[in-house]
């Protein structure tokens, strides 16, 4: 595996951004965090982060969404219909590139998050997987070849509309859908169905039964793409949550009702795994966006698979 030039990253989170200049996870010089508020404020901070980090070879861009990922689109690189007040239209990927100077990669937070894992996580190793974040909101990035499955858009998993446990006709919490996977198994569908925060419900609340039939459904669909060598499942409901991953291997395995024969998928304990790099995924996904940009403009001249 070849080693890294100096890239920088930039993670845009709905609350938090975060930059960071490194090579990679044991070689990171800086790490700056700035709170997500204005797009004018926020991006301006990060632009004077980039103006003092002089020197790197490419930058990349992990942000929260919906985000317009089609090169050939006007709005690339801008972030979409977002609930966000303030950012549904803003440029990043152009403003943030002008500023930089150097080849600059594109892409969703979760599928920064989804690189990060299969390069140095839990996916290590394997070129083709899927990261599942269950946070605030759903989101799966797919990975195949080293590369995020592109086409017109980012995937949008969270908002499936998954077959409905028996005898559950809750009318779920996305404002879009209800009861897709989102609608059923986000921290605020959580709460919203049971009072209180995930992390503060009982491990034997029945809520859970749903949560972990939804998520099952969503991994059904992932592994129905024919992609993933493995899932990796990472965000806020998940940190903390162990009871829950052997409960979304079995709805998995139950709704697959042996279809697939792969036997990396037969093998659920080693098919759906926690993430293994926490926060540091989606920064360091970021890195990974901009060696990718990188390597694009120098005619593949090094690997980041």
């Amino acid at each position: 595996m070849t080693a890294l030039p100096l890239l920088a990253g930039v993670e845009l989170g709905g609350t938090k951004c975060v930059c960071i200049l490194a090579r990679g996870p044991d070689a990171i010089e800086e790490e700056v965090r700035i709170p997500t508020t204005r797009p004018d404020e926020t991006l301006a901070a990060v632009e004077a982060v980039l103006e003092r980090w002089r020197g790197f070879a490419a930058l990349g861009i992990a942000s929260f969404g919906p985000v317009s990922i089609d090169r050939h689109a006007g709005d690339y690189g801008h972030v979409t219909a977002t609930p966000k007040p303030g950012w549904s239209g803003a440029d990043i990927a152009g403003r943030l590139a002008r500023v930089a100077g150097v080849p600059t990669g594109f892409h969703t937070d979760v599928v920064g998050a989804a690189l990060a894992e299969a390069r140095w996580g839990a996916a290590e190793g394997l070129a083709d997987m899927a990261y599942v974040t269950v946070g605030t909101g759903i989101g799966a990035g797919l990975i195949a070849g080293g590369r995020p499955v592109d086409g017109l858009g980012h995937g949008e998993f969270g908002h499936l509309r998954p077959v409905r446990m028996a005898g559950d006709d809750w009318v779920g919490a996305c404002p879009f859908h209800g009861a897709c996977v989102e609608g059923l198994a986000s921290g605020p569908a959580i709460k919203a169905r049971a009072g209180q925060s995930a992390e503060s419900l009982d491990l034997h609340d029945p809520v859970w039964d749903g949560v972990a039939h939804a998520l099952g459904q969503l991994c059904h669909a992932l592994v129905l793409t024919g992609v993933p060598r493995r899932i990796v499942m990472g965000g806020g409901v998940m940190v903390g949550m162990p009871h829950l991953f052997p409960m979304i291997r079995t709805a998995t395995t139950r709704s697959l009702a042996g279809y697939v024969s792969s036997p990396d998928v037969a093998l659920a304990d080693t098919f759906v795994v926690p993430a293994a790099l926490g926060g540091r995924a989606g920064p360091l996904g970021a890195i990974l966006l901009g060696a990718q940009a990188l390597e694009e403009r120098l005619g593949a001249a090094f690997t980041t698979s």
